[in-house]
Protein backbone atom coordinates (compact mmCIF):
# COMPACT_ATOMS: atom_id res chain seq x y z
CA UNK A 1 0.00 0.00 0.00
CA UNK A 2 1.31 3.26 -0.73
CA UNK A 3 1.88 5.38 2.63
CA UNK A 4 2.98 8.35 1.24
CA UNK A 5 0.59 11.52 1.24
CA UNK A 6 2.82 14.18 -0.55
CA UNK A 7 2.85 15.24 -3.82
CA UNK A 8 3.01 12.93 -6.35
CA UNK A 9 5.18 14.66 -8.54
CA UNK A 10 7.97 17.49 -7.32
CA UNK A 11 6.04 19.98 -9.62
CA UNK A 12 2.74 19.97 -7.60
CA UNK A 13 0.07 21.89 -8.55
CA UNK A 14 -0.61 25.03 -7.02
CA UNK A 15 -3.94 24.89 -6.84
CA UNK A 16 -5.39 21.60 -6.35
CA UNK A 17 -9.36 23.04 -7.27
CA UNK A 18 -8.36 23.55 -10.78
CA UNK A 19 -7.48 20.17 -12.04
CA UNK A 20 -9.99 18.32 -13.62
CA UNK A 21 -9.68 14.75 -13.54
CA UNK A 22 -12.30 13.84 -16.17
CA UNK A 23 -10.77 16.50 -18.14
CA UNK A 24 -7.08 14.68 -18.28
CA UNK A 25 -8.98 11.10 -18.41
CA UNK A 26 -10.13 12.46 -21.86
CA UNK A 27 -6.90 14.15 -23.34
CA UNK A 28 -4.96 10.71 -22.51
CA UNK A 29 -7.59 8.80 -24.18
CA UNK A 30 -8.63 6.52 -21.09
CA UNK A 31 -11.27 4.10 -21.45
CA UNK A 32 -12.34 1.76 -19.02
CA UNK A 33 -13.47 -0.80 -21.61
CA UNK A 34 -10.04 -1.05 -22.46
CA UNK A 35 -8.02 -0.70 -19.49
CA UNK A 36 -6.76 -3.05 -17.05
CA UNK A 37 -7.35 0.07 -14.70
CA UNK A 38 -11.06 1.03 -14.01
CA UNK A 39 -12.11 4.70 -13.92
CA UNK A 40 -11.69 5.45 -10.10
CA UNK A 41 -7.54 4.08 -11.00
CA UNK A 42 -7.27 5.70 -13.16
CA UNK A 43 -8.62 8.96 -11.72
CA UNK A 44 -6.53 8.84 -8.24
CA UNK A 45 -3.34 8.31 -10.51
CA UNK A 46 -4.00 11.01 -12.88
CA UNK A 47 -4.64 13.14 -10.01
CA UNK A 48 -1.78 11.96 -8.39
CA UNK A 49 0.47 12.55 -11.34
CA UNK A 50 -0.22 16.14 -11.32
CA UNK A 51 0.71 16.65 -8.00
CA UNK A 52 -2.58 16.22 -5.61
CA UNK A 53 -1.82 15.04 -2.32
CA UNK A 54 -3.69 11.39 -1.26
CA UNK A 55 -5.14 13.39 1.41
CA UNK A 56 -6.85 16.46 -0.99
CA UNK A 57 -7.84 13.63 -3.32
CA UNK A 58 -9.57 12.03 -0.44
CA UNK A 59 -11.54 15.30 0.42
CA UNK A 60 -12.19 15.27 -3.61
CA UNK A 61 -13.93 12.31 -3.75
CA UNK A 62 -15.44 12.14 -0.46
CA UNK A 63 -13.27 9.05 1.00
CA UNK A 64 -10.31 8.83 3.30
CA UNK A 65 -6.90 8.99 2.56
CA UNK A 66 -6.09 5.23 3.24
CA UNK A 67 -8.84 4.36 0.90
CA UNK A 68 -7.06 6.91 -2.24
CA UNK A 69 -4.22 4.88 -0.60
CA UNK A 70 -5.10 1.56 -1.41
CA UNK A 71 -7.01 2.82 -4.90
CA UNK A 72 -3.21 3.96 -6.05
CA UNK A 73 -1.26 1.02 -4.53
CA UNK A 74 -3.79 -1.05 -6.82
CA UNK A 75 -4.34 0.76 -9.67
CA UNK A 76 -0.03 1.15 -9.85
CA UNK A 77 0.06 -2.80 -9.44
CA UNK A 78 -2.28 -3.39 -12.72
CA UNK A 79 -0.51 -0.86 -14.55
CA UNK A 80 3.09 -3.20 -13.47
CA UNK A 81 1.43 -6.46 -14.22
CA UNK A 82 0.38 -4.86 -17.77
CA UNK A 83 3.55 -3.75 -18.78
CA UNK A 84 4.91 -7.57 -17.94
CA UNK A 85 1.90 -8.96 -19.93
CA UNK A 86 3.54 -6.69 -22.97
CA UNK A 87 6.62 -8.08 -22.30
CA UNK A 88 6.06 -11.14 -21.93
CA UNK A 89 4.04 -11.27 -25.50
CA UNK A 90 6.57 -9.38 -27.33
CA UNK A 91 9.14 -11.93 -25.87
CA UNK A 92 6.55 -14.66 -27.21
CA UNK A 93 6.90 -12.67 -30.64
CA UNK A 94 10.50 -12.74 -30.70
CA UNK A 95 12.99 -14.92 -32.85
CA UNK A 96 15.66 -15.00 -30.77
CA UNK A 97 14.90 -16.03 -26.51
CA UNK A 98 17.71 -16.19 -24.64
CA UNK A 99 17.37 -17.70 -20.79
CA UNK A 100 20.41 -16.83 -18.51
CA UNK A 101 19.76 -18.94 -15.46
CA UNK A 102 20.95 -17.60 -11.79
CA UNK A 103 24.67 -18.20 -11.55
CA UNK A 104 25.98 -17.13 -14.54
CA UNK A 105 28.74 -14.24 -15.38
CA UNK A 106 27.59 -11.61 -16.85
CA UNK A 107 30.13 -12.15 -19.46
CA UNK A 108 28.99 -15.33 -21.00
CA UNK A 109 25.28 -13.78 -21.81
CA UNK A 110 26.84 -11.67 -24.72
CA UNK A 111 28.35 -15.02 -26.88
CA UNK A 112 24.86 -16.87 -25.80
CA UNK A 113 22.67 -13.96 -27.58
CA UNK A 114 25.43 -13.33 -30.45
CA UNK A 115 24.98 -17.26 -30.96
CA UNK A 116 20.86 -17.46 -30.73
CA UNK A 117 20.74 -14.41 -33.02
CA UNK A 118 22.99 -16.28 -35.77
CA UNK A 119 20.97 -18.95 -35.53
CA UNK A 120 17.66 -16.91 -36.14
CA UNK A 121 19.02 -14.79 -38.95
CA UNK A 122 18.78 -11.62 -36.68
CA UNK A 123 21.34 -9.15 -36.46
CA UNK A 124 22.38 -7.63 -33.28
CA UNK A 125 24.09 -3.69 -33.87
CA UNK A 126 25.67 -4.00 -30.13
CA UNK A 127 29.50 -4.85 -29.58
CA UNK A 128 30.10 -7.35 -26.62
CA UNK A 129 30.84 -4.74 -23.60
CA UNK A 130 27.76 -2.91 -24.76
CA UNK A 131 25.32 -5.94 -24.44
CA UNK A 132 26.70 -6.73 -21.08
CA UNK A 133 25.96 -3.10 -20.38
CA UNK A 134 22.51 -3.17 -21.42
CA UNK A 135 21.67 -6.38 -20.29
CA UNK A 136 22.88 -5.28 -16.82
CA UNK A 137 21.04 -1.92 -16.47
CA UNK A 138 17.83 -3.79 -17.26
CA UNK A 139 17.87 -6.41 -15.43
CA UNK A 140 17.88 -4.02 -12.12
CA UNK A 141 18.98 -5.81 -9.14
CA UNK A 142 18.89 -9.40 -11.21
CA UNK A 143 22.27 -8.51 -11.69
CA UNK A 144 24.82 -8.06 -9.44
CA UNK A 145 28.59 -7.23 -10.37
CA UNK A 146 29.27 -9.81 -12.85
CA UNK A 147 26.65 -12.34 -10.97
CA UNK A 148 23.01 -12.78 -12.29
CA UNK A 149 21.03 -13.45 -9.03
CA UNK A 150 17.98 -14.25 -10.60
CA UNK A 151 16.63 -15.72 -13.93
CA UNK A 152 16.57 -13.43 -17.18
CA UNK A 153 15.08 -13.61 -20.51
CA UNK A 154 16.62 -11.82 -23.36
CA UNK A 155 14.56 -11.67 -26.42
CA UNK A 156 16.03 -9.90 -29.68
CA UNK A 157 13.54 -8.80 -32.34
CA UNK A 158 13.70 -8.64 -36.18
CA UNK A 159 15.33 -5.49 -36.30
CA UNK A 160 17.60 -6.25 -32.89
CA UNK A 161 15.69 -4.73 -30.36
CA UNK A 162 17.08 -6.19 -27.47
CA UNK A 163 14.76 -6.60 -24.10
CA UNK A 164 14.99 -7.79 -20.70
CA UNK A 165 12.73 -9.59 -18.84
CA UNK A 166 13.28 -11.05 -15.08
CA UNK A 167 10.12 -12.31 -13.76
Amino acid sequence: MVADDGPADADAVDDAEDVDAAELLERSGFDADESVLTDRQAEVLALRERGLRQSDIADRLGTSRANVSSVEASARDNVERARETVAFAEALAAPVRVKIEPGTDLYDAPKRVYDACDDAGVKVNQTAPDLMKTIGDRAGDAVHGREVRSRLFVTVDANGQIRVRHP
